[in-house]
C-alpha cells in the first residue's frame, strides 16, 4: 500500500495548506486568507527526510496552479516560496505585486 498523496489544498476559515505526502512524510505550504481573492503563502516546511527531492518546488508549482484556477493572487511572505517566484518568472501572473 502507498504512503503517498499527490499535492492538495486543505483551507480553513482563515488558513490553509498545501500538503504532499511521500513515503508517509508530509511537506507543506501554509497560508493565510486575507480576502477572497488574495492568500499570504507564510511558511513552507520539508522534513529532512524530503529534502532534495523536488517536493518544495512541486508544492509551489501546484500552489501556482491552483491559485491562477481559482482566480486568486499569492503574496509570498514565506523565503522559499519568493525565491522560486524569482527563479520561475512564468509564475509571475501568480503573484501580488
Amino acid at each position: 500500500m502507498s504512503t503517498d498523496r499527490p499535492p492538495q489544498r486543505e483551507d480553513h476559515a482563515t488558513k490553509g495548506r498545501y500538503v504532499l505526502t511521500r513515503n508517509g512524510v508530509e511537506a507543506e505550504i501554509t497560508f493565510s486568507v486575507t480576502t477572497p481573492t488574495l492568500i499570504i503563502a507564510d511558511h513552507t516546511s520539508v522534513p529532512d527526510a524530503l529534502r532534495g527531492t523536488g517536493v518544495g518546488v512541486a508544492l509551489v508549482a501546484f500552489m501556482v496552479t491552483d491559485a491562477r484556477t481559482r482566480g486568486i493572487k499569492i503574496v509570498p511572505l514565506c523565503p522559499f516560496v519568493n525565491a522560486q517566484r524569482r527563479k520561475h518568472p512564468e509564475w509571475a501572473d501568480a503573484f501580488a505585486t
